[in-house]
């Protein structure tokens, strides 16, 4: 019987306004994004050590992160933003890599925009 796994944080479909675009009404007011995560934790024991929340990657801590990263300054691309978060989501303890969606809701009426980015080890 295996003891250990590959293990995948994943956050999906985390909405929230960002200050994001190079449009007159990008610049003037945020607009809605989604954001969906993975973050490659390599491999972990089946179990914790322990049932605590202190010895694993607390994924309130990364909602928290994305959020922050997204929303602390205008920013006029979506690959500059997305660039951003990745660099920050590697910089967690234990993360191999991240896998990044982060897409503009609204920008269009008859469609979606949407980049992902893929860093690190996969």
């Amino acid at each position: 019987m295996p003891k250990a796994g590959t293990q995948i944080l994943s956050l999906t479909g985390l909405r929230f306004d960002a200050r994001l675009g190079i449009l007159a009404n990008e610049k003037q007011a945020p607009q809605p994004i989604l954001v969906d995560a993975e973050l490659n934790l390599g491999t972990q024991p089946l179990l914790p050590r322990d049932d605590d929340i202190g010895h694993v990657l607390d994924y309130r801590k990364v909602r928290r992160i994305i959020i922050d990263e997204c929303t602390a300054e205008h920013v006029n691309l979506l690959e500059t933003l997305i660039g951003k978060l990745s660099n920050r989501l590697m910089q967690l303890p234990g993360v191999l890599g991240v896998r990044v969606r982060i897409v503009k809701l609204e920008i269009f009426d008859d469609c979606e925009v949407g980049i992902r980015m893929e860093s690190g080890q996969w």
